[in-house]
């Protein structure tokens, strides 16, 4: 599980804002899909919400420590 945190540790602040969004929308997705009968896939539902779980963890951790956020990488110029 250790693994796990360190993968969402190494993500800078605007990636982990980006998954925690997609991870929202997969939840909503797949809570409809649940009350409609259409899947079973609550396995699914727990591990999005754990994963969850760990980002909205470590971008707490940055709010209260910021030395801590890894520094963001620069963006690539485009050559034309």
């Amino acid at each position: 599980m250790a693994k796990k945190v360190d993968k969402v540790r190494d993500l800078d602040n605007a990636e982990l804002s980006n998954r925690d969004k997609e991870m929202r929308e997969q939840m909503f997705r797949l809570k409809f899909q649940l009350a409609m009968g259409q899947t079973d896939g609550i396995k699914k539902y727990r591990e999005l919400r754990k994963e969850r779980a760990r980002v909205l963890t470590v971008i707490r951790e940055r709010e209260l420590h910021p030395e801590l956020a890894p520094a963001p990488l620069p963006k690539k110029k485009r050559g034309k």
